[in-house]
């Protein structure tokens, strides 16, 4: 599978209907953002006005900190963003960081560019003039610090070129999004609103970036590219800090014991942020096929045979069904 949480493929092989499944094959929120009493009627029914669009990306700016001599422009999800991201950037050989997440790699292979992929962050081929970057990585967390990232991004702006980092966890790891350092380099950031909040349904992200970037992208966009009820809901949840602080804490403890719950199955945990856990076995198909039999669904990826991601159960019942369900297996094994 290219990405997790579509359980069409776990049912046909494996039976049972969706309430039978737990599903663990993403990093989104289980805990999803409480939706308002009521959505107005007028965003299911009216074309979005700009006043509402614009209310959102205030908001956008204040949680991700954007500065001001940055644009933003949002469209219904990253994914859609990344796609478009050789439409509104300069030409040129592009490297990116490898494992990381698989579009990213995807756009700028179909678009035919030359193309590097970079074991390691620090070394950048002096051709590259757009650089990709997931930070925390997608799928060990591998975090890069700030100060790294910017003299990259300086190097790059001096011949003309991006630095692009897409912050889709961003949310869950304090201090790591670069959007409040950038003053004059040309760097472009991704943020997710789906997985912080759980609402990856809403369809609903953001790219920060030069203006000349985002004014491009924009005009791609074209006109009603949000829904209205994306808009509210999104920007609802972008002002409710209060919720935001007391999630971030939610999740950082959920994910120390579903690190735990891992560690006591004899599962090497050594990545992954506090929306998912990143383990290691001789064997992580095997295991990913046994669970799946238990109707647990998991990610595993074909570049790394030894690598098994679990999401957060999302509560004790369904921790304990991991627990048991990964007892079990070692007991047959």
């Amino acid at each position: 599978m290219e990405h997790g949480g579509d359980l069409t493929r776990a049912m046909e092989q494996y039976g049972g209907t969706r309430v039978d499944w737990l599903d663990l094959s993403t990093g989104i929120n289980p805990h999803s953002y409480p939706l308002p009493g009521s959505v107005t009627k007028t965003a299911w029914t009216d074309l979005p006005a700009r006043a509402g669009q614009e209310r959102l990306i205030t908001a956008a700016r204040r949680a991700y900190a954007i500065p001001d001599h940055l644009g933003v422009v949002a469209a219904p999800g990253t994914q859609l963003l990344i796609s478009l991201l050789p439409s509104v950037l300069s030409d040129g050989p592009v490297a990116l960081t490898s494992p990381s997440y698989t579009s990213h790699k995807a756009v700028w292979v179909r678009e035919k560019c030359d193309l590097v992929e970079l074991s390691s962050i620090y070394a950048v081929p002096e051709s590259a003039k757009i650089v990709v970057l997931v930070n925390p990585n997608n799928p060990d967390g591998q975090l890069i610090d700030v100060k790294s990232l910017l003299e990259i991004a300086r190097s790059l702006t001096d011949k003309g070129g991006f630095l692009v980092v897409d912050e889709a966890f961003a949310d869950v790891v304090p201090g790591s999004s670069i959007l409040p350092h950038i003053a004059g380099e040309n760097v472009v950031v991704l943020r997710s609103f789906g997985k912080f909040f759980g609402l990856a349904g809403l369809r609903l992200g953001f790219l920060a970036g030069p203006k000349t970037v985002t004014e491009n992208m924009s005009s791609i966009l074209e006109s009603w590219s949000l829904s209205g009820p994306a808009i509210e809901i999104g920007t609802s949840a972008l002002k409710d800090t209060d919720w935001q602080k007391k999630m971030s804490g939610q999740l950082a403890d959920e994910m120390a014991d579903l690190t735990l719950c891992l560690s006591q199955n004899n599962l090497s945990v050594f990545g992954g942020t506090p929306l998912y856990a990143l383990a290691g076995l001789r064997d992580a198909s095997k295991l990913h096929q046994a669970l799946a039999r238990r109707h647990i669904w998991t990610r595993i990826f074909d570049y790394a045979p030894t690598w098994i991601r679990f999401g957060l159960p999302g509560s004790a019942e369904n921790l304990e069904r991991l627990s048991d369900a990964l007892t079990e297996i070692q007991a047959e094994s």
